[in-house]
């Protein structure tokens, strides 16, 4: 029993160890959460400074699990038990995503759309646009660019529900200036 006792705080700080392990994974755990909460309060702050949050939003998801993963490497680049099981996780997830790619090409399509929409902003929230629907051409509002879907709103106040990978193919005509309609939606 004393030699457990004087072994105990040698084994804590080693990662070899089962206890010495977890106590990493328990730091790297804290410490990823504490991250992660530092880029939302970050974003919470910057929000009250943008008139269109969409794409800080966006970098804040990503920014989250980006600290999850490297954190989440790191640790198993720590442990050498880890190490073996993450090539061969390595090896798996390249065939699961594969198959998934293929599986979900239309998600993936407006997702991949999406981020193109934040980063060159070709329509914004409150733009007035002109687009071709199942009901013919329509003047909407642009209520919300997400990473899927951009929500637009038209002059019956419909929601009009154009899937991302459409925005970026379509021609769209953003109307400037203020029109009679400019007033009207955008709400």
């Amino acid at each position: 029993m004393n030699n457990l006792l004087n072994a105990l705080p040698t084994d804590l700080l080693d990662p070899t160890h089962v206890i010495g392990a977890a106590v990493w994974g328990a730091v790297f755990l804290i410490i990823s959460l504490l991250l992660a909460a530092a880029v939302r309060r970050f974003a919470r702050q910057m929000e009250l400074r943008l008139s269109d949050v969409t794409g800080l939003r966006f970098a804040c998801a990503f920014a989250q699990v980006l600290v999850y993963l490297v954190s989440f490497l790191l640790y198993a680049h720590l442990v050498p038990e880890l190490r073996a099981l993450g090539t061969a996780l390595l090896a798996g997830v390249s065939v699961v995503s594969v198959v998934l790619g293929l599986a979900a090409q239309n998600t993936l399509g407006n997702l991949l759309a999406g981020v193109s929409l934040m980063l060159y902003r070709p329509i914004r929230v409150g733009d007035n646009v002109q687009l071709t629907s199942p009901r013919g051409l329509i003047t909407a509002t642009v209520e919300q660019v997400s990473l899927g879907y951009t929500v637009l709103r038209d002059a019956d106040r419909s929601a009009v529900i154009v899937p991302n990978s459409v925005m970026a193919s379509s021609v769209v005509i953003r109307i400037e200036g203020t029109g009679a309609f400019s007033g009207s939606a955008a709400g």
